[in-house]
């Protein structure tokens, strides 16, 4: 027993299937127009807010950065503490010594502290270099931050702005599409919508101009364009590949 969906899609003639696939297409049409009048704004909102979080991970990254060299500088602090007090250890022990070989000894322990002091203190003065220079880069990049989100704040108004006016028209267009397309079979829809896909300015449907494709204008058969007009059976241009109508059947008068 036949299902009542299988009654339903065999009371829709050729001319039927083909007007609602026209009709479809007009929507659809009318929703890329919506689109295209927002232009370029939903991409350069995008491309802003990733920007933006890029940079703020640059920014977190900096203070991580001089967090560390911070935490550096104070270590070698420490180390040239540690290296004074040794010193001064090592200048009190060399006034007690009982032999050269002691006092040798000291003063080879002085000089080498001394020298980890001198270390420690270029080491220090590098960090600090970096470090200045970090946060010469956090500033650049909060300045940049600052303009970024001013920009996006921007773009969005003028975005919400456009969604605002044509929400409405397209939420309208999307229902009563999602309607029609209910009564295309399945098959149809989906080769209607690769077409579509596939064509540069979205036409899977068009109609025959001055006997030829409207879509590659190359040439149609008289008899080919008889098929067209009699509308017994769904045609498509053996160039293109979209599925072609009369004119007549599209509202136009040639």
């Amino acid at each position: 027993m036949a299902t009542d969906k299988t009654k339903v899609e065999k009371e829709y003639t050729v001319e039927d299937r083909l007007k609602a696939l026209y009709e479809l297409q007009t929507m659809l049409s009318e929703i890329d127009r919506i689109k295209t009048l927002r232009g370029e704004l939903p991409l350069e909102v995008q491309d802003l807010e990733d920007e933006i979080a890029g940079l703020e991970t640059r920014v977190q990254n900096f203070h991580t950065e001089i967090g560390e060299l911070q935490s550096a500088i104070a270590a070698k602090k420490v180390e040239i503490q540690n290296a004074q007090t040794l010193i001064d250890k090592y200048t009190a022990q060399q006034n007690n010594v009982r032999n050269n070989r002691e006092f040798d000894f000291l003063t080879k322990e002085i000089e080498f502290q001394t020298l980890e002091i001198e270390l420690c203190e270029k080491r220090i003065k590098e960090f600090s270099a970096q470090e200045k220079a970090k946060k010469e880069e956090v500033e650049n990049c909060r300045v940049t931050l600052e303009e970024r989100k001013a920009d996006l704040q921007e773009k969005k108004g003028e975005l919400d702005e456009i969604v605002a006016e044509t929400r409405q028209d397209e939420e309208k267009l999307r229902e009563k599409a999602k309607k029609l397309e209910q009564h295309i079979e399945p098959r149809l829809l989906a080769a209607f919508k690769r077409i579509r896909k596939n064509a540069r300015n979205g036409l899977a449907v068009v109609y025959i101009q001055r006997d030829a494709c409207g879509g590659c204008f190359n040439k149609i058969p008289p008899q080919r364009q008889l098929d067209i007009k009699l509308r017994k059976k769904i045609i498509v241009c053996e160039y293109c590949g979209r599925i072609m109508i009369d004119p007549e059947l599209a509202g136009v008068n040639e």
